[in-house]
């Protein structure tokens, strides 16, 4: 009987050590770690490259999707709900958009509904709407959600529909911290048993809101949203089980409301650990493995949204749906490109929509459940952000657990921490945002498209500050800056004009125009390149006849030397003379008066706030 050849049996296998070896020659003599091992935000080193012995400690390989701790999803496949934020101001104008978005492929809507509610107020909100197959989730002004609750509850047990209808609503005493540093101001506890007590017979309907999606969007890091999103979980369940209701029941009505950074396989990783450590968590409290199950809703980041070259949103946002949806979340939302300047319009949210799409009906993302499952780089990934968020939840828990750290406003300075340092990275272009700190549309502007913002809660209630208010979130995007610069600019009914004098190397002088213009069109200048010149005194002539405010001398490091005191005697003074690179004379071309230098250690931001003062007087 013929026996098989293994394919690979010829060759003999190659260590790590082997494989490090190869790559340290090819980087000849470089240090392998300083050069290829990079350290994330999230708190972990990444490597080049992993292998199969890198998944010999984690516990969770060879499980399936659907099975306890739930790293590989919670069902066995992958069928994600869609969601869209339903806009409008009457139950009228509510059914109208929410007919429409489901006629066009939506399955699951969110409304923002009165405070004032009504069982007619659902009749009409719900008309034509089939609530067997369409999934509700209900948000209303702080202080209104169990009210809330009662009216719907009413209205499903009216109907006859209560076993049947899938939702939620947003309960979150919380978000007064977060949002305005300021305390519920009735007993939380109370209130959610109250909120318990009121859907208790919906079976399907979850109330006990974590929102560590206003976390993303104040700029956390990914471990930090998960561990503090835990953290938020599990005040939850202490908080219920020391009023009398058991694990099961608190754990069955939370769901998380989480965010999706643009960091692609690090999401991925974040949703697969968010379902492995909130099943330990729940375990912890004594719950049978089915109560273990996280119910996860994603929705794409406000943070790295953008107001210049808005349709890059929609780049950012079709690569986050991807992580969420490779990753296994129950429902996404993918936000409108245009949210940041104006209320979404029907295009705008049908793109949004069709992005999901895409990938569910045409990619078949859908077809297949924990694709990134095995994957020697997802897997550690996953390990890492656990560890890292797991520390946190941690460290929370021994601070006296959730709700005492947001009261002291730890968490909100935390948080806001991680903001400041991010806008720091985006000014610094060490994070970039296509068409705001790199690369961007010269002659764009913005002013004529921003429309009047929403109110403080986005439906028309208020928060009035008060006297021993914590920190709370900064919700500032990383582009706010960038985006008050440029419009700066634009106000100011001047637009300077940027004169690239090139000169010398011809290498050199193209690369270094191309990034003096990068770096001033971020401010919405006027920006004049050139072929290049063969002499000094023809650049100038040409900058000073063009009425350039700014002159750019763009050449190599070797040639500065002598071109630059030459260039900057030449102009005299008719217009601001920068130096493109940081040359090795630098001193001394300072010591003859030459004072702006732009190269890629600037911190582009203050760079352009400085010009700004200048050029806009």
């Amino acid at each position: 009987m013929a026996t098989k050849e293994k394919l690979f049996d010829m060759f003999s296998p190659t260590s790590t050590h082997d494989w490090i070896e190869k790559i340290t020659v090819d980087l000849k003599g470089a240090d392998f770690e300083k050069k290829l091992v990079w350290r994330t935000n999230e708190g972990f080193n990444v490597k080049p490259f992993y292998r199969r012995e890198d998944l010999k400690d984690i516990p969770h390989m060879g499980t399936l999707p659907g099975q306890f701790p739930y790293v590989r999803g919670t069902r066995e496949d992958n069928n994600w709900l869609i969601r869209q934020q339903i806009l409008g101001e009457t139950a009228e104008e509510l059914n109208k958009e929410a007919l429409l978005a489901i006629n066009r492929g939506v399955d699951s809507i969110g409304v923002k509904v009165a405070n004032d509610v009504d069982e007619k107020y659902f009749e009409i909100l719900f008309k034509d709407i089939d609530l067997k197959k369409i999934e509700v989730n209900i948000s209303s002004c702080m202080g209104h959600a169990v009210g809330v609750a009662k009216v719907l509850v009413d209205y499903l047990k009216s109907k006859g529909i209560e076993n049947d209808f899938k939702g939620s609503i947003d309960f979150n005493p919380f978000k007064r911290l977060l949002k305005h540093g300021m305390d519920f101001p009735r007993d939380i506890k109370e209130e959610a048993v109250a909120m318990y007590n009121t859907v208790k017979d919906v079976k399907n309907l979850r109330c006990f809101a974590v929102d560590s999606v206003m976390l993303n969007n104040a700029g956390a890091y990914i471990t930090q949203e998960l561990g503090y999103a835990l953290a938020w979980g599990a005040e939850w369940m202490t908080l219920l089980t020391d009023a009398g209701l058991t694990p099961c029941e608190v754990a069955s009505r939370i769901k998380f409301n989480m965010g999706i950074s643009s960091n692609y396989f690090l999401e991925i990783a974040k949703f697969r650990a968010a379902r492995m450590l909130w099943a330990e968590v729940v375990k912890a409290y004594g719950a049978e493995d089915d109560c273990c199950k996280m119910v996860a809703h994603a929705v794409t980041s406000v943070f790295n949204m953008t107001i210049y070259d808005a349709h890059v949103n929609l780049l950012r946002s079709m690569t986050e749906t991807m992580s969420a949806a490779i990753a296994g979340v129950d429902s996404i939302e993918t936000l409108p490109f245009d949210l940041p300047y104006k209320k979404p319009d029907e295009f705008s949210e049908r793109i949004a929509k069709n992005q999901q799409l895409l990938l569910r009906d045409e990619s078949h993302l859908n077809k297949v459940t924990d694709p990134a499952g095995g994957s020697y780089y997802v897997e550690v990934l996953t390990k890492s952000i656990a560890e890292i968020a797991w520390k946190l939840f941690v460290e929370v828990e021994e601070k006296g657990g959730f709700l005492a750290e947001l009261k002291k406003g730890d968490i909100q300075k935390a948080v806001n921490e991680s903001g400041v340092k991010r806008h720091s990275d985006v000014a610094r272009r060490k994070e970039i945002l296509l068409g705001t700190n790199q690369y961007p549309n010269f002659n764009e502007t913005a002013l004529d498209k921003i429309q009047k913002p929403l109110g403080p809660c986005g439906c028309g209630c208020s928060v009035e500050p008060q006297d021993g208010a914590v920190d709370y979130l900064n919700f500032d995007r990383a582009a706010s800056q960038f985006e008050q610069l440029r419009l700066d600019t634009e106000r100011s009914g001047k637009r300077p004009k940027v004169f690239m004098l090139t000169i010398g190397n011809l290498a050199m002088r193209l690369a270094r125009a191309q990034f003096s213009a990068n770096l001033f069109g971020c401010a919405g200048y006027e920006i004049i390149d050139n072929i290049g010149f063969n002499t000094v005194k023809e650049g100038v002539n040409a900058a000073v006849e063009k009425g350039a405010d700014v002159v750019v001398l763009c050449s190599s490091d070797d040639e500065y030397a002598e071109y630059a005191p030459e260039a900057f005697k030449e102009l005299n003074g008719r217009a601001m003379f920068v130096v493109a690179g940081a040359p090795a004379c630098m001193d001394e071309l300072k010591a003859q008066g030459i004072e702006e230098f732009i190269h890629v250690r600037v911190n582009v931001l203050d760079t352009l706030i400085k010009f700004n003062a200048k050029l806009l007087k």
